[in-house]
């Protein structure tokens, strides 16, 4: 059983008098532990694809199992719930809230987890020393750097141990040597087993996965391994 399965997925938009289709029926795979990037020029589909493999949105057709369940046909809990529990995000502008330490945003996944407080903070403290910032748990966002926002990002969408981390341009806002030592954190991640799904318009960053599935008009234009 593979951990994505989707099978015709369709996402249309009406937009006045017509429907604007964004994904044309997209069937794809993602076994357990792969590292794939997923590309496309502007209006390809590829972030009407990460919304839906990340359960933020629901398909007009089709069929999508995460990890054997069906989600396609879930309510908005339901999602919410399947986000929680199976999905870690990482983002472009990071999404740390800007008043709470490094530890507090990290520790946030686990609150809607109902996990207790000792608990939360032995966990979030190991997320984030395994992204190298032990020393940073009690700085906030603005007396961090862009790396180490992105990191705290990073160590959130991991303290779940979620099925997988889906991360949408995460290089996008930080400059290429800082972009480079998040892209080796990718690697190490995915070493370790870590399932990942990147979205970049960036050939260098695409070029850290293993696989590369390129969309064109909301359709899968290629798919390649290396």
């Amino acid at each position: 059983m593979s951990l994505i399965e989707a099978r015709g997925l369709w996402k249309s938009y009406p937009m006045q008098a017509e429907e604007v289709h964004a994904l044309r029926g997209v069937d794809l795979d993602v076994e357990s532990g792969e590292y794939a990037a997923i590309m496309g020029p502007s209006g390809s589909g590829k972030s009407t694809l990460m919304n839906l493999l990340g359960c933020l949105d629901t398909p007009s057709k089709g069929s999508y199992r995460l990890n054997g369940r069906e989600v396609s046909s879930m309510d908005d809990d339901e999602l919410a719930h399947v986000r929680n529990q199976e999905i870690g995000f990482v983002f472009q502008t990071f999404h740390l809230l800007p008043r709470a330490s490094a530890l507090r945003n990290v520790e946030l996944p686990l609150v809607y987890r109902g996990v207790r407080a000792e608990e939360r903070r032995e966990r979030a403290r190991q997320a984030l020393e395994s992204v190298d910032l032990g020393d940073r748990i009690e700085h906030r966002p603005n007396e961090l750097s862009g790396g180490q926002r992105q990191r705290v990002a990073i160590a959130r969408a991991l303290v779940n141990q979620p099925s997988m981390v889906l991360a949408d341009e995460p290089t996008g806002n930080l400059d290429s040597a800082t972009g480079e030592e998040i892209l080796s954190i990718f690697d190490e991640l995915n070493r370790r087993g870590n399932t990942l799904l990147v979205v970049t318009h960036e050939e260098d960053v695409a070029a850290h996965a293993k696989r590369i599935i390129r969309l064109r008009d909301g359709r899968v234009e290629r798919d390649t391994r290396r």
